[in-house]
């Protein structure tokens, strides 16, 4: 038995700060390579808090996994993106929500894959012979990448609703995808913090 999703409230005194903090920084131009619908913030920024949080609540050493973790990113209703339904590549990961509970839409939705009727990726290679797959790679060229935006293979399961100061982790392997953006400026926009971790010392 072992812990697959976490969802906290009221997580950071400062909260408003770090938003506010956020709709302050430079957000990139959208590219045809951008995976997912909104505008990443150009810089990383690391809250020391959630760090910690993330470390207490897992209880394993986490340290950041991609790039990409201590982005913020902003999605209007306006934005969209050849992403899907998709896991992540590291250990936890997680997501902190900044935008107003007035504004906030939907949140971030987790799927069952009706062929495989399975709510996670392969991390094994049970899984793979069990669902007829000769290797992970072969999972995603046939069924990760093609099937990524054709929701008739999916099914969701379930959506953690977007609150203020929310925080959610999650084990990556999940299949889960970005609940929709909203808003048209970055005031009433979806606004989240990004994070990705890895276990730099395995239990």
């Amino acid at each position: 038995m072992y812990q697959t999703l976490i969802v906290l409230d009221d997580v950071l005194q400062n909260a408003e700060e770090i938003r506010q903090a956020a709709l302050g920084l430079d957000y990139a131009e959208k590219t045809e390579r951008d995976y997912f619908p909104g505008h990443n913030s150009a810089q990383n920024v690391r809250i020391p808090a959630l760090d910690e949080l993330a470390q207490r609540l897992t209880g394993e050493h986490l340290v950041p996994g991609t790039e990409m973790h201590g982005k913020f990113r902003l999605a209007t209703a306006q934005d969209t993106a050849r992403g899907g339904v998709h896991v992540d590549q590291c250990n936890w990961s997680g997501l902190f929500f900044l935008s107003r509970d007035s504004d906030c839409v939907g949140g971030t939705d987790f799927f069952r894959h009706r062929e495989t009727n399975s709510e996670h990726a392969p991390y094994t290679q049970a899984h793979l012979e069990q669902w007829g797959y000769d290797s992970y790679s072969d999972f995603v060229d046939r069924v990760a990448t093609p099937q990524a935006k054709d929701f008739d293979k999916w099914e969701r399961v379930m959506t953690v609703p977007m609150r203020f100061n929310r925080l959610i982790l999650f084990r990556p392997w999940l299949w889960h995808n970005a609940g929709p953006g909203f808003g048209t400026v970055p005031q009433d926009s979806r606004l989240v913090y990004l994070m990705f971790l890895n276990n730099a010392r395995p239990r």
